[in-house]
């Protein structure tokens, strides 16, 4: 975290100062907004986030409830999201508050005698290392309070709307403002009241029956599986020896359980399988009573003992699998044509069952993925295609979540005897694990991301996939940490210039490349950031040197990398990396030793792999997303 460099500051750093939207920030909800985001869930809060530390935007999000979430539904926090969080500076607080799975126990009847069900093997949750972060459980509501707490202390002061239910919008043809949205208070003494706010742009995070969805005429669209789970949260004394472990629990007749750990060390959840549902059910299944759904819980751990104390939590869900074609109000034949105005994220886009844990991270994703590319857009960063860019990307996603959560889903619903082997029903927990964790997502080449043609000369960061950190040395202060970590959710793009083999101050081609980019009209921080704003103040710029950092010499270190910020204009330092002797990231991360440049999107996505002598691709590429600010 940097700060100082405004002058003295003796309170929490983490609180910005205000400015923009949030100097006299309204209390009320304003008649006109930039951006209005209806549902105060976990893609609507991140966007909502990332819209915060856009000052002159003016972002209001409203929720339906009278206030923050108490009981979240969703547990499961998976790797990708404690990167994201990373970025938005509270992953360290959430994972000291969580439970952290390592592993995943599994049990099935026990040959000798099956009423009996036995732990036959374990797996590492995170066989292939993709991630230095935990799997945490950990209830949602509090994830929600940290992207409160980041909004609130960020510029714009932003705080959840509550008490407001979206009634229905309309999209005009032309005008500033063209989405008018009705909203009716839902609390309070002015429940029932409607009111009407008029907004650039709407997001829709409504969740699975999004009001917003049906009104741009959006439908889910999928099938159930006819398969019902009770799941609860409980609190109960037990001799189940691995009841503070992820488990997969097979019984011989009495169908399947997933045992979830939860934070605090006594909580843990069970999703139970209640077996096929009839067609004709009609909805019964899900008026099953809490006590029917412990009795077969009960016997599902027999020979062990589950005496349940609480329940904190129950509910009766069928699986289903539902996908919107599109997540946003342009129609397929009007894509390029027309400026999408609305918006829709998270349930209200796509739902699945929750045994993965990817409704919670799947939809966190969407609004990351969206927030910056409004932000740009509203500030002139970029052209208004790049809106584009948000359903075409996110909605591939979608599809990829739907067909894996159908095929595991499916296998959480087969019996022990269904398989050929336990070593089968291992290994379909094994394949879906990496995508569960959240790093399968690639995006496709667009105006965003570029095409592969340079990925020999990064291998470990694939185009399209999200930038994987690795550890280095800082030079300016010799501290060993992670490049990955030191990237924060404030909508900047990164350039990561991995040098040559030349030392600094030598002439090469990463010295010409540092000319280019403090001198050329085309680059970056001459031609895309706006006068008087800091150097880097929408493209962050490091270095990484192949040599040990004693032998980097600050003073030959190429100028585009120590930029000048702040209103004393003081020399940033620490831009400038080595390589570790012991963990070289070039090595690891299959960085060719003539260098590289890896671009990332301000939603950690790798956008591009450049030679260091590519000056005209980068900024043929700048040109396809940016707008030119001098």
């Amino acid at each position: 975290m940097k700060y100082h460099h405004h002058g003295y500051v003796s309170s929490d750093p983490r609180i910005q100062p205000p400015a923009g939207a949030g100097i006299d920030r309204p209390e009320d909800l304003p008649d006109q907004v930039d951006v209005l985001i209806v549902g105060a869930g976990p893609a609507g809060m991140i966007a909502a986030a990332q819209l915060s530390q856009f000052p002159g935007i003016v972002t209001r999000i409203v929720e339906r409830r009278a206030g923050r979430l108490e009981i979240g539904l969703a547990d499961g926090m998976q790797k990708r999201s404690i990167e994201t969080f990373e970025a938005f500076g509270f992953a360290q607080q959430l994972i000291a508050e969580a439970c952290q799975v390592t592993e995943t126990a599994f049990w099935k009847p026990d040959p000798a005698q099956p009423e009996n069900i036995v732990r036959v093997s374990r797996v590492d949750e995170d066989p292939q290392n993709v991630s230095e972060y935990p799997h945490l459980t950990v209830n949602h509501a509090r994830v929600l309070d940290y992207f409160a707490e980041f909004m609130e202390n960020a510029p714009t002061r932003m705080k959840p709307d509550y008490g407001y239910e979206f009634v229905g919008l309309t999209v005009a043809d032309e005008g500033d403002h063209p989405v008018t949205v009705t909203l009716k208070r839902s609390t309070g003494d002015h429940a029932g009241e409607e009111r009407v706010v008029r907004a650039r742009y709407v997001l829709g995070s409504d969740g699975a029956h999004s009001g917003v969805r049906k009104a741009i005429g959006q439908t889910l669209r999928g099938v159930s599986s006819n398969h019902a789970w009770g799941v609860m949260d409980l609190l109960a004394d037990t001799d189940f020896p691995d009841i503070r472990t992820k488990c997969a629990i097979q019984s011989e007749s009495d169908g399947n359980i997933l045992l979830i750990p939860r934070e605090g060390g006594f909580l843990f959840r069970v999703y139970v399988d209640l077996g096929d549902v009839a067609p004709d059910d009609g909805g019964a299944i899900r008026r099953t009573p809490v006590e029917q759904i412990i009795a077969r819980a009960q016997r599902i751990f027999h020979p062990y003992r589950l005496d349940v104390r609480h329940v904190a939590w129950h509910s009766v869900y069928e699986v289903g699998h539902r996908l919107c074609d599109h997540f946003d109000d342009v129609p397929p034949e009007q894509v390029g044509h027309r400026m999408p105005r609305v918006f829709i994220a998270g349930d209200a886009s796509h739902t699945h069952s929750a045994k993965a844990g990817q409704g919670t991270n799947a939809s966190m994703q969407d609004g990351f993925n969206l927030g910056w590319k409004l932000g740009h857009v509203l500030e002139g960063r970029s052209p208004a295609g790049l809106l584009d860019t948000y359903s075409a990307e996110r909605q591939k996603v979608g599809q990829s979540l739907i067909d894996q959560d159908l095929r595991w889903a499916t296998q959480m619903a087969k019996s022990a005897e269904a398989f050929a082997s336990h070593a089968e029903f291992e290994q379909a927990y094994l394949r879906i694990t990496e995508f569960a964790q959240g790093f399968m997502t690639q995006y496709e080449p667009s105006m965003i991301t570029l095409a592969d043609s340079r990925q020999a000369l990064a291998t470990g960061y694939p185009v399209g996939k999200r930038f994987r950190s690795a550890e280095v040395m800082r030079v300016a202060d010799a501290n060993r940490l992670h490049l990955g970590h030191e990237a924060r959710a404030d909508g900047r793009w990164r350039i990561y210039v991995f040098a040559d083999a030349a030392r600094a101050g030598e002439d090469s081609p990463l010295a010409a490349l540092g000319r280019w980019l403090d001198e050329s009209p085309d680059s970056p921080i001459r031609g895309y950031t706006p006068a008087g704003l800091d150097e880097n103040a929408w493209f962050d710029v490091k270095v990484v040197y192949q040599q040990d950092h004693t032998a980097v010499d600050i003073g030959g270190v190429p100028r585009a990398f120590l930029p000048r910020v702040g209103p004393y204009q003081l020399t940033d330092l620490e831009n400038v990396y080595a390589a570790l002797p012991d963990q070289d990231i070039f090595q690891l991360r299959g960085i060719d030793r003539q260098g590289a440049i890896v671009i990332v999107r301000p939603d950690q996505y790798v956008a591009g792999v450049l030679a260091l002598t590519d000056t005209d691709a980068l900024a043929g590429f700048l040109r396809t997303f940016a707008i030119r600010q001098r």
